[in-house]
């Protein structure tokens, strides 16, 4: 087999590296990436360390695939918000409500995400996803302004202010702070769409 090519794996397979995925992310998120060892995440699960490189070449690329795995998780819970909405404004509320929701779900990748955006390996990953977010975002907000919905600026800026206003109450209030995520998602979209509208 290819060092590059992915294995097939059998349901059992896929049960076992999910189990070894959401228990490093927790380890990580409790204790740090470069404190934890495989050691740590294969002891505390109770098995040896053949299966976690059954699974995995190194814990960097098990830390990539968290964070991969996340961003597309949270991708696909707003890809099934917004599902049949025609309304591109509306697009953006249900696709802020369903980060908040999902970041309230998954504290851990608060802490991982903050980590990998000060590690030269993997800050290039974070970028990628936040791409993909600035790009969804800028093309609601650009059917918005085309239906008169939005002033016409630049999408593209006013995605980053609408990504900024969201990640930023995400990480303090509903991670910090454990304020309410429907609460902080009603509020940063009435900030967001104030500014958006003029």
């Amino acid at each position: 087999m290819d060092a590059g090519a992915p294995r097939k794996l059998t349901n059992r397979g896929k049960e076992r590296r999910r189990q070894l995925i959401d228990h490093a992310a927790r380890l990580f998120a409790a204790n740090g990436y470069h404190p934890t060892s495989v050691a740590d995440i294969v002891g505390s699960l109770g098995v040896g360390k053949g299966v976690f490189y059954w699974y995995f070449d190194s814990k960097e690329q098990l830390f990539l695939e968290i964070l991969r795995e996340s961003q597309t998780d949270l991708r696909r819970a707003q890809r099934d918000a917004i599902a049949g909405e025609d309304d591109p404004v509306r697009r953006l509320e249900l696709g802020v409500k369903a980060a908040f929701r999902w970041w309230a779900e998954h504290p851990e990748i608060t802490n991982l995400v903050q980590f990998a955006a000060t590690e030269a390996g993997f800050a290039k990953a974070l970028r990628r996803g936040q791409e993909v977010a600035l790009g969804d975002a800028a093309s609601h907000i650009k059917d918005a302004i085309a239906a008169g919905e939005v002033r016409d600026e630049d999408p593209d800026v006013l995605a980053h202010a609408v990504l900024a206003v969201t990640t930023h109450f995400a990480r303090e209030l509903v991670q910090g702070r454990g304020d309410d995520p429907d609460a902080t998602a009603a509020l940063a979209i009435a900030i967001v769409l104030d500014g958006l509208r003029g």
